[in-house]
């Protein structure tokens, strides 16, 4: 099989005024941006459309993958192409890649083999330039707070309570923790200690992908609380100026941007954060679209469904206001043997041998860790499928067993997939069992009021989706719970941050641990985006560096066309 550069590069791509028509949209709803194949909607689409009837909505899950990844978002968009044999209108929505730990431009979130959103440089490379107007919006506000504190500090503000940090899309771990401002007042200001985080996780991300509009946008960027003064008051980007041109700065990144699969279904990308410290999910305004002009509209949330579709259901769905009416569970053969806590995967080298042999009573220890996530998603009403992403290697009794196990945990069915080879036929079965699922009837529901408090949200997701016993905090996490409930935040629902390889805190715990206490050794509040994020696990549990292999080198020729990787 060819590569997924060459599969993509030699895509039968149509104009992007025809997938437009596909959604009963027309060129005055778009903005052709910078390549016949892509563009940006308008926003008062939603307007033109908010008569139309609603889509099936059906998330794309996991179980608890390994560092090589599981296949959601190649799932996703083999669904969306599978559909269109079926007769049907479908649309994707999907997040934006990061550059990332390591640069590279294959598959990752654009799919892979023949599912793929297409073109792939533009996917992958960013080309819309959205997440750079995320750094630049989220590093004016950095710059005005020193600014503030350079100029005499006229909102008392305590330097040391500053929980703002600079942003830059490359995973640079030697600016997570920095000192700024040294050569004096003329030179640099006020010396402090602070850092770094990749884009993709800040807050400015996490309310691209939540908002519901520009002036929405606007509103929640003028709640973002970036410290506290001296007398322990917030301080927001309102009081420091920044909300409004950081809205400027965001003006274009706020409207989705339409592309296609190989197959020409239409594809909304936009939004991209992160699944631990933010929510893991594309954004509101993509699917808000998406449900008024295809029959189903598939979305993916990021890892496993005790991390993003919880999340996806408890804080998206929240402010969206739209109900899933099924969830896939994207599972592979490999995964579930990893999970009998027998072998070691690692990205970058050899799957084990032994992993890749005829071994049911591996798949069935493993299978502990899909019995979970299946009733992760139940526990909100929602009907479960099971996506059995094949590989050559799998043996057709370990299929049957997986087959067995979803429907005995309370799945409609699980049906094999060979989307990546086969493109959107090969997940013609798949799309069928959801069909069916998605036509049950359904009784949605969030797993947690919003106005209990902050420890009981939290203690409700450790030990209901996690299998956990019991919490514990730490002082500081303790002091942080008291000081958001006083200033009025304690009412927004909770984005828990932790380990994506393990339902626990430690990623070394395998299959579905229970009787664990949950150890939170940190709280912190995103209130522009809107929710409250624990941060999980002691740092001796948290896992060394992956080991990566080098960064791919990309070939170019004269005029400039990606030739190669290597």
């Amino acid at each position: 099989m060819q590569s997924d550069l060459y599969i993509a590069q030699h895509a039968n791509l149509r104009p992007v005024a025809e997938i437009a028509e596909q959604l009963g949209l027309g060129s005055d709803d778009l903005d052709v941006y910078g390549s016949p194949y892509i563009a940006k909607l308008r926003l008062n689409v939603l307007d033109k459309i908010k008569d139309r009837p609603l889509a099936k909505y059906v998330d794309v899950s996991a179980i608890t993958p390994t560092p090589l990844g599981e296949g959601k978002s190649t799932t996703l968009i083999g669904l969306g192409e599978a559909m269109k044999h079926l007769g049907k209108k479908a649309v994707v929505s999907l997040r934006q890649p990061s550059q990332g730990p390591t640069f590279g431009i294959k598959g990752g979130a654009a799919g892979g083999g023949y599912s793929q959103v297409v073109p792939m440089e533009t996917f992958n490379l960013n080309l819309t330039g959205d997440i750079h107007a995320v750094t630049a919006a989220n590093n004016l506000l950095a710059a005005m707070v020193d600014n503030k504190l350079l100029r005499g500090n006229p909102l008392n503000i305590n330097p040391h309570s500053i929980t703002w940090r600079r942003v830059v899309d490359t995973n640079d771990r030697a600016l997570r923790k920095i000192i700024i401002g040294l050569g004096g007042r003329m030179e640099g200001g006020i010396p402090r200690e602070t850092g770094f985080d990749i884009t993709v996780a800040s807050e400015v991300m996490a309310v691209l992908a939540l908002t519901t509009s520009l002036q929405d946008m606007r509103q929640r960027f003028a709640r973002i609380v970036v410290g506290m003064t001296h007398d322990k008051t917030p301080v927001t980007a309102e009081e420091i100026g920044a909300a409004g041109a950081m809205t400027v700065l965001m003006r274009d990144a706020i409207r989705p941007t339409l592309m296609q699969t190989l197959e020409n279904t239409p594809a909304l990308v936009h939004a991209g954060p992160f699944a631990n410290v933010a929510h893991g999910n594309s954004s509101i305004l993509a699917d808000l679209i998406g449900a008024k002009t295809s029959d189903y509209l598939f979305t993916e949330s990021g890892f496993g469904a005790d991390i993003g579709a919880e999340k996806f259901f408890n804080i998206k769905c929240r402010y969206s206001g739209l109900k899933p009416d099924a969830c896939v569970i994207v599972a592979t053969i490999r995964a579930l043997k990893s999970h009998s806590g027998k072998y070691k995967i690692v990205a970058g080298k050899p799957l084990p041998a032994e992993i890749l042999r005829n071994n049911v009573a591996d798949v069935e220890a493993g299978a502990s860790n899909l019995r979970k996530q299946i009733d992760n998603v139940r526990l909100h009403g929602v009907t479960p499928v099971v996506a059995i992403n094949a590989f050559e290697t799998d043996h057709q009794d370990e299929i049957d067993a997986v087959k067995r196990i979803a429907i005995e945990s309370g799945a409609l069915g699980a049906a094999v997939s060979t989307h990546w080879a086969d493109g959107g036929k090969g997940a013609i079965e798949l799309a069928e069992m959801v069909i069916d699922a998605a036509d049950q009837p359904g009784q949605f529901k969030f797993l947690y009021d919003l106005d209990q408090p902050i420890k009981d949200k939290i203690a409700t997701i450790a030990t209901k989706v996690y299998g956990a016993e019991d919490v514990s905090y730490t002082a500081q996490a303790d002091q942080q719970i008291r000081d958001y409930e006083a200033n009025g935040f304690g009412s927004l629902p909770i984005c828990m941050a932790k380990t994506h390889l393990s339902l626990s805190h430690d990623p070394a715990l395998k299959g579905a641990p229970t009787g664990f206490t949950l150890p939170v050794r940190e709280v912190r509040a995103s209130v522009g985006a809107g929710f409250i994020y624990p941060v999980c696990g002691d740092m001796r549990t948290m896992p060394a560096l992956p080991e990566h292999p080098a960064a791919e080198r990309v070939d170019i020729d004269g005029n400039g066309n990606i030739i190669g990787l290597f």
